[in-house]
This record gives C-alpha cells, structure tokens and sequence, in this order.
C-alpha cells in the first residue's frame, strides 16, 4: 500500500543555493525531497544541473542556456539576494531555505519578518525566533545568538561564552526576550 501526497505549487519552502562547499549531498536531498523552487546562481546552475539537480530560476544578467525548461531571474541594480527575495514576496512564497558559503547576515535582515527564511551557512542551521521560542534537543547541543538582545532570559541553557549556549539535558530549552525577533543559530 502506498500513501499519495498532492504537493501544491509554492506549499513548500523555495530553496536558494549560492554555495554548497560545506553542505552535504545528504542534506541537500532532505531540501529537494518535496520538489521545491530551486533557485540558483549561473555557478551553482552548471552544478546542478551535471549533479542531475532541475534547476527552476538562474538568476543572471546574460541569460545562457543551461537547461531548456529554465526560467531567468534578472539581476537588478539591487544584490543577489535582494533580487531573489523581492521576487520570492512578490510571488507570495511563504518560506524559502538558503545554502550558502558566504554570509553577510544584515543582507537577510529586512527579509526576516516578510518570509519564513532559514540560512544553511557553515555547518549551521540559521534562523530567527519570537521571544517564547521553544525546541527539544539534546543535551550538550549548542545554541548562538546572533542578534543582541534585551532582558534574555533563557531556560534549559547553560552560558558557554557571551553569545553561545548549550543544552543542559536532553529535553526542551526555552528563550524569552523584549526584541521582535532574534536570530539564532543551531548545528547540523
């Protein structure tokens, strides 16, 4: 007996890959698994596509054939990342996950509370929290905080250095803080 899925259009969260140096084959099919969106620099386009990878948007200033069914998204006067997330809102993507080797996070910053974005940079999983959060992992994991915040208050962690926590026990940790958000990092 097998299960049937019907995966709607823009129901999964677009991928963004700009780099994939310290990025495993393995995590990248977790990624695909749903067929999202995939979104690509002309680079990381030729790679792929020869790792058999379909490619939906390249985002160029030239417009080379790559594969026939590809779709080009014009790189304006903005950066890449502008570029991609001004079409991601307007196309009203709810999510998108990006892989990365480069990060300059105050790019991503004004993008944060308009999509659901999660950064894959540097053997870490990046993303932003509503003070509240709340996450099972086990002990002995390590949390950052990326962002400065006021009035932290966290329960389940335990400081290891000014920005950096760890899991005390297997079971759930929890962050509160006055910010509308924060931005925190996990390992992967």
């Amino acid at each position: 007996m097998s299960s049937h899925h019907i995966v709607r259009e823009r129901q999964e969260p677009a991928l963004l890959v700009l780099g994939m140096d310290n990025f495993s084959d393995e995590l990248l099919g977790q990624l695909l698994e749903w067929s999202p969106t995939v979104i690509v620099t002309e680079t990381m386009a030729e790679k792929l596509n020869a790792a058999g990878i379909k490619v939906d948007w390249v985002i160029t200033d030239n417009g080379n054939d790559i594969q026939s069914d590809i779709k080009y998204l014009p790189l304006s006067d903005n950066s890449i990342i502008n570029t991609v997330f001004e079409f991601l809102t307007a196309n009203n993507y709810p999510a998108v996950n990006v892989v990365t080797d480069e990060l300059d996070i105050t790019e991503y910053l004004p993008f944060f509370d308009q999509i659901n974005l999660v950064i894959f940079y540097n053997y870490q999983k990046i993303y932003a929290i509503n003070s509240g959060f709340s996450k099972w992992k086990p002990a002995r994991e390590t949390i950052d905080l990326l962002t400065n915040t006021e009035n932290l208050q966290v329960t389940g962690l335990e400081r290891i250095a000014e920005t950096s926590f760890k899991t005390a026990t297997d079971g759930i940790f929890s962050i509160q803080f006055d910010e509308p958000f924060i931005l925190i990092a996990e390992g992967i």
